[in-house]
């Protein structure tokens, strides 16, 4: 009886905290401890019309929020404390909070911020830049640590390493052959391999095999694309075999190519909102191309076009006929299927232009299956990727 006792409880917990403060008196005051503090952050938030709720615009709200900031790092898991401070931004207006450093600096960091900042670059005071772009630094840093690594094993290997380089230098060299070559050489004091013989890709492999063109949407709806395709457009600008450009696009279309080095520089440079000309996007880009059969183009957006379609139908149709494999992503995001133009999409894949949307786990097998001249349509299926076209077929 005791443990049934115990579970009717639990779930009268649980339920009391999803009701909030009404429910108090039908639940026979049953909150304690810290689950009382985990209800006022929970109030402070989706309560914010009543008493105690959160307030931003005024620098005597900031002690506030400040502490509200620090009670849901406190009591709830990484991945809550980022939907509960996007819903703040969003329901409660509170983007003055990120106009003050202090504030900034107790934010919990993620994609969702960065992306705040990225559409607030041009009025965020000058005391609050620095703290900003840390910020965004930590964001960044973070992503490079879970991408990197897949992103280049990925792309390498799907390039071909026929020429080995016995002797090659700190950037020539082929860690992941280097290491099997040298297993026999562990050396279980220092738990490290001493490398008796370096195995480099040689010059051929330094000559450009690919060109890879991102060409990216930066619309409001497309922040969280341009976050990840900044990391992804800096790690294969990194490697020696594949020229990398990045072009950023609204109605204005600005190559941040140059800024590659550090997607910091790429965020700082992308202005997001405004109207859409993805003809003028693709127009420029078409532009870059020097070797169609070696050139693979990704279109990321949603489609939705402010420019003249019937243009941009015919530029994609010259790129494919061209041999250049043209990709569209209609969101590089780990937010599931995003609204998308369904007819435009379709009329792209009569020409030979897939379109998807894409997980950032997964784009690294996109690139590696383009660069391996795949068909990508029939990747995206095999990965339980559902196409633009395969939708609409399913819809009927």
């Amino acid at each position: 009886m005791s443990h049934i006792a115990h579970t009717d409880d639990a779930r009268k917990r649980r339920w009391r905290l999803v009701l909030g403060k009404p429910a108090e008196t039908a639940c026979n005051d049953l909150l304690t401890g810290d689950d009382l503090r985990i209800d006022d952050a929970l109030h402070a938030l989706y309560d914010a019309d009543e008493p105690g709720g959160l307030r931003g615009g005024s620098g005597a709200s900031s002690p506030h929020v400040a502490r509200w900031l620090g009670d849901i790092r406190r009591y709830f898991p990484a991945s809550v404390v980022q939907v509960m401070q996007k819903d703040a931004l969003e329901r409660l207006d509170l983007k003055s909070m990120l106009f003050q450093p202090e504030m900034l600096d107790a934010v919990q960091p993620d994609v969702h911020l960065v992306a705040t900042l990225m559409s607030l670059r041009g009025i965020i005071p000058s005391k609050t830049r620095d703290t900003a772009r840390s910020v965004v630094r930590k964001v960044v840093d973070a992503l490079m640590d879970k991408l990197e690594e897949p992103m280049r094993s990925a792309v390498t290997g799907a390039l071909n390493r026929a020429v080995r380089n016995r002797r090659p230098r700190h950037a020539e060299i082929d860690w992941n052959r280097t290491i099997r070559a040298n297993l026999r050489h562990w050396q279980e004091a220092y738990r490290s391999i001493v490398p008796e013989n370096l195995v480099g890709y040689g010059r051929k492999a330094r000559r450009t095999q690919r060109e890879v063109i991102l060409c990216i949407d930066q619309s409001g709806s497309m922040a969280a694309s341009v976050v990840y395709s900044s990391i992804f457009g800096a790690v294969m600008a990194s490697l020696p075999a594949v020229r990398t450009h990045m072009v950023v696009f609204d109605t204005a279309v600005v190559d941040l190519t140059e800024q590659l080095s550090d997607p910091v520089d790429v965020l700082f440079g992308v202005q997001l909102g405004g109207g859409t000309d993805i003809n003028r996007a693709v127009g420029y880009c078409q532009s870059l191309v020097r070797d169609p059969r070696n050139t693979i183009m990704v279109l990321i957006s949603d489609l939705y076009e402010g420019g003249v379609e019937q243009n941009l139908l015919q530029r994609a149709s010259e790129l494919v006929q061209s041999g250049v494999q043209v990709i569209t992503l209609l969101a590089l995001s780990d937010e599931g299927a995003p609204s998308y133009d369904r007819h435009l999409a379709a009329k792209l894949a009569a020409l030979g232009v897939p379109s998807f949307a894409c997980t950032p786990n997964h784009f690294p097998g996109l690139m590696a299956a383009a660069i391996r001249r795949e068909d990508v349509g029939l990747w995206a299926a095999q990965q339980g990727i559902v196409t633009a076209r395969a939708e609409r077929v399913a819809q009927g």
